[in-house]
This record gives C-alpha cells, structure tokens and sequence, in this order.
C-alpha cells in the first residue's frame, strides 16, 4: 500500500518560511519523480514544483526564486522549503507522484 504523508503547514505572517516534508511509503522512492501541488479555495489544483529521480527540479512561475524543492532518497522524503511567503501561497500543499497523493497539509500565510 502506497501511502505518502506530509506535514510542516502552519500559519505564518507575510514574509516568512515554512518547510513542508512529505514521507513515502511503498514505493521505491528513489526512482519515482515528485511533486508539490497546491489547491487554495476556489481555485484548481496547480503545480508548484517538480523534481525528478535525478534531481532535477522545475517551479511554477509564481514560486520560483522563493521556494526550493528537494529529495533524501535515504529517508524516502521530498522537501519544499517555502520562503518570503506571501498572503497568495495560502492553500492546501499536497505531494503527488506517479497516481498517487498525500492528504494535504495547509498552509496559511496571513497577518
């Protein structure tokens, strides 16, 4: 059973950071790409980065230069360090691969 876990969200002001982790179990985790999404109210599901079993990442255009996604194949995990946060980054951040996704972990950016 494929199961992938994130946590790290929390409400920070304007400005700050925030680290989102997401686990994965059952997979081989070092072949499979990963991603970050996010989904805020009344909005679609979007891509926010990329990386892939070699290490190379790409960003959306909207986070690129402030957030950073990242991989330890030995502790099967996917990193997304979120920098200089801005009220639009509030959304629910999921991590998906292959036909997979996590439960969500949500991140509030607000004063």
């Amino acid at each position: 059973q494929v199961q992938l876990v994130e946590s790290g969200g929390g409400l920070v002001q304007p400005g700050g950071s925030l680290r989102l982790s997401c686990t994965a179990s059952g997979i081989i985790f070092s072949i499979y790409g990963m991603d970050w999404y996010r989904q805020a109210p009344g909005k679609q599901r979007e891509l926010v980065a990329r990386i892939t079993s070699r290490g190379t990442t790409n960003y959306a255009e909207s986070v690129r230069g402030r957030f950073t996604i990242s991989r330890d194949n030995a502790k099967n995990t996917v990193y997304l360090q979120m920098n200089s946060l801005k009220p639009e980054d509030t959304a629910v951040y999921y991590c998906h691969t292959d036909q997979w996704w996590g439960q969500g972990t949500q991140v509030t950016v607000s004063s």
